[in-house]
């Protein structure tokens, strides 16, 4: 094949269009199809009751998960960030408390804080895209309530050193496994280093069921309160006696999400075993021309547990990321640079202007005006994970590459690293 860049008039690397990034997604198939079948042939839509008798899907994909991920408990709501919002209501956050969130990560990791009337509290990421342990422990105030350690792009944050700053600081650790479900971190999958962690099912995850999600943890006392939480009437549904339970609201699951989800349950492996075998081929495939170029790929704290749902490749500098996003998007292979000034992003706290501006749904209302102390956002408060964001060039790697596409994303991204 011609080395001449597209860009340059060259004729495209990537000639078979590549399929959509929805990994769960594009597999949803004959399976999801019969057990939803059931649940519409039951008519019973909603998990605690129906016209007739029978289990439940919500609580069969509970009891699953929770099995599958090697925790005690597993409640399945409505979205991640109701299971952000359970977890940290379950673990006591509330006005006046701040929690820890990274540079890099959806906005619904601080906007649930902000729910919950707490004060997002925002660190460095380091070349891993993830929680920089050390500038976690420099953040913490006595104020502090929680650390949430999102692992960003399908790869796990240090587990060992942020487990262990919680402990001695004597502050809660929450996992935001949202874009990472199934991935692992030194032999455990995450979502089980935490007090509670929070995992998503919007259709762009791992596995989805369109909308929803899952809180976890293994304290039987932290379920409690974030079932009380998630259902209005979760303390009488769950015997609590009348006198501890607490307010909630209504996050509860579907049977139709449910009965999604327990069969996408049942492709998660398979589907992470794809991503790897396809990043792995990648990788080999472009290691020496990456060199060559000075470029470096995303730190991984554990290769073997990344979810490998993602190539991410550092550049030497944000100039010449911009000129490789655009190269490699004339070769056919969408690429994108993980933070530009100019493109609103929510994964990018500086984008996050609710947050920034501290923004409130009433005038009297709103967890700044009730911090113990002055919480100052700026655009460079965090200007290491900007400079890595900058020159981080992502690739999205589905499941269902073939060979033959496999093979024209390792040629683009060779003739585009040559180039550099």
């Amino acid at each position: 094949m011609s080395q001449r860049l597209a860009i340059e008039g060259g004729e495209p690397a990537v000639t078979n269009p590549l399929p959509p990034m929805y990994p769960g997604g594009m597999r949803i198939g004959a399976e999801e199809e019969q057990l939803v079948l059931e649940v519409l042939r039951s008519k019973r839509l909603f998990r605690y009751y129906g016209p007739f008798p029978g289990p439940s899907k919500a609580e069969a994909f509970e009891r699953a998960f929770a099995a599958h991920m090697g925790a005690a408990h597993a409640l399945a709501v409505t979205s991640g960030s109701a299971a952000l919002m359970c977890a940290m209501a379950a673990l006591g956050v509330g006005p006046g408390d701040e929690v820890i969130v990274p540079a890099y990560t959806w906005i619904a990791t601080a906007s649930a804080a902000v729910a919950l009337g707490a004060i997002p509290v925002i660190a460095e990421v380091d070349e891993s895209l993830t929680l920089d342990p050390a500038d976690v422990e420099a953040r913490i105030t006595p104020h502090t309530r929680a650390i949430a350690a999102v692992h960003m792009r399908g790869a796990p944050c240090r587990m060992d050193a942020l487990a262990d700053i919680a402990r001695r600081r004597g502050v809660a650790l929450i996992e935001d496994v949202a874009q990472a479900a199934g991935a692992s971190f030194q032999g455990k999958r995450l979502g089980t280093f935490g007090d509670a962690s929070a995992f998503s099912l919007q259709f762009n995850k791992i596995m989805t069921s369109g909308e929803g999600g899952v809180m976890m943890t293994g304290s039987r006392a932290i379920y409690t309160r974030a079932v009380m939480y998630h259902d209005v009437i979760g303390g009488q549904r769950n015997n609590v006696p009348a006198d501890e339970i607490l307010p909630g609201v209504n996050f509860r699951m579907s049977e139709l999400q449910a009965a999604v989800a327990l069969a996408q349950l049942g492709k998660l492996d398979g589907v992470l075993a794809d991503m790897r075998r396809n990043r792995a081929s990648i990788v080999a495939g472009i290691g020496d021309a990456a060199r060559s170029a000075g470029v470096e790929f995303r730190r991984l704290h554990d290769p073997e547990g990344d979810a490998a749902l993602a190539l991410v490749l550092l550049l030497p500098s944000a100039e010449r990321a911009r000129w490789a996003v655009d190269a490699l998007r004339a070769e056919g292979l969408g690429a994108m640079l993980l933070y530009r000034p100019d493109v609103v992003d929510y994964h990018v706290y500086c984008h996050w202007a609710p947050i920034m501006n501290k923004r409130t749904w009433s005038e009297q209302g709103g967890p700044w005006r009730w911090a113990a102390r002055d919480i100052a956002y700026t655009h460079d408060m965090c200007p290491r994970s900007l400079d890595v964001l900058g020159r981080a060039l992502h690739i999205d790697v589905s499941p269902d590459l073939s060979a033959t596409q496999t093979a024209q994303v390792t040629e683009a991204l060779n003739k585009v690293l040559r180039a550099l």
